[in-house]
């Protein structure tokens, strides 16, 4: 069987870790936990990054430094994981869906204005698959309407949008280190603060509402509850696993940019046939392969596609389900204008294998599979 995903896994973790525990300091923001903070500064250009627990927990601490509470409310597209939306419903906000494009899945940038009220505080753009959303149209709204923006770049570490990092656009970003992404933590993620104001407030927060953070650096001489807070952050255990991955992101990126491009050639007579859709990366952006998608014709060929795939030894998956038709998303939320694309793509869309240790073999085996399904 060919499963959707393995997670990362370089050599050197279990080094790592063993380092960590002799270290003696095995909660957060050791040792591992500061080398990887760097590492993503450096590489994203952010002003500041905390690992987190999550990037459901990134994205919680950016709408908690947002100010966003009850009353509020917060356009994003309904094509997205639960927590893009979860993390302003926590704070009594609401979320406002409004339409996707087509041709890469992202929040549809000529929607947004329209669905801005008195209320509005914020845009939360979702980079899919690692491609960038319109960053410059969504800036552009957003610093004319004096709104927050968050980026869910969950999937987006390592991509860029015009040559410039996704997660780093808006006032925040937050990035996922899960076990299903590109760099994995098993459980993780990472807050990007663009500006420095943010910063102390940020650390406050993530460390349970107490200046514990100056503490450790010498700048006082005890640490007391100071605010609100929880504890966001995430074992150097963990973090040492993902600093195994970060010291080798190029090689990881390049070869799953390989297979990525590999799926694309062995399918694309499929799709110059019209038989089936390919993701589209508009000029500007660079993505990361986080994943290779195809679109069928609709549910039901989707179905059946999925379930030859599976008889033939491969996993393969479909996606969200639009949050706006769910039942917390219909509670907590509201579609504003028409629902043109979100439900009808999400139908099509279909996710193939897409891991670092994925062979051209296997790869070659699931483009000859997809082919035969269609009599090619």
């Amino acid at each position: 069987m060919i499963v959707f995903n393995v997670p990362p896994f370089t050599g050197k973790e279990m080094e790592y870790i063993s380092q960590a525990v002799e270290n003696q300091k095995i909660c957060g923001d050791g040792e591992f936990t500061k080398k990887c903070n760097e590492w993503i500064e450096k590489r994203t250009g952010t002003g500041k990054c905390l690992l987190t627990t999550s990037c459901t927990h990134g994205l919680e601490l950016a709408v908690l430094l947002s100010g966003i509470g009850p009353g509020d409310e917060v356009i994003m597209p309904a094509y997205t994981f639960v927590s893009t939306a979860d993390a302003f419903v926590l704070r009594g906000a609401t979320p406002v869906f409004v339409d996707i494009r087509p041709d890469t899945m992202n929040i549809d940038e000529k929607k947004i204005e329209a669905a801005i009220t008195e209320r509005t505080k914020a845009i939360a753009p979702v980079h899919y698959a690692g491609v960038g959303c319109e960053m410059d149209t969504i800036m552009e709204i957003a610093n004319r309407h004096h709104l927050m923006v968050i980026e869910d770049a969950a999937q987006g570490i390592m991509s860029t949008y015009k040559g410039q990092a996704l997660g780093t656009f808006g006032d925040f970003g937050a990035f996922s280190f899960h076990e299903t992404k590109n760099y994995s933590m098993g459980e993780g993620g990472a807050l990007l603060i663009r500006d420095q104001k943010y910063v102390e407030e940020a650390e406050i927060l993530r460390e349970k509402g107490t200046n514990r953070s100056k503490f450790f650096r010498g700048q006082i001489d005890k640490y007391t509850w100071v605010n609100y807070g929880s504890s966001y952050l995430p074992s150097d255990m963990n973090a040492a696993y993902l600093y195994a991955q970060l010291e080798m992101a190029d090689e990881i990126n390049e070869h799953r940019l390989a297979l990525w491009d590999q799926y694309y050639e062995e399918l694309l007579p499929l799709k110059e046939r019209g038989i089936l859709e390919l993701p589209t990366v508009p000029e500007g952006c660079v993505h990361n392969a986080h994943m290779f998608y195809i679109k069928a014709k609709d549910l039901e060929e989707r179905t059946e596609l999925i379930s030859y795939l599976k008889e033939n030894g491969i996993l393969a998956v479909f996606h969200y389900i639009p949050l706006h038709t769910a039942p917390a998303g219909r509670q907590f939320g509201r579609f504003h204008g028409e629902d043109v694309y979100t439900t009808k793509e999400s139908e099509r869309l279909c996710r193939l294998p897409m891991f670092y240790k994925l062979t051209s073999e296997e790869v070659s085996y699931i483009t000859g599979k997809i082919r035969e399904f269609y009599h090619l």
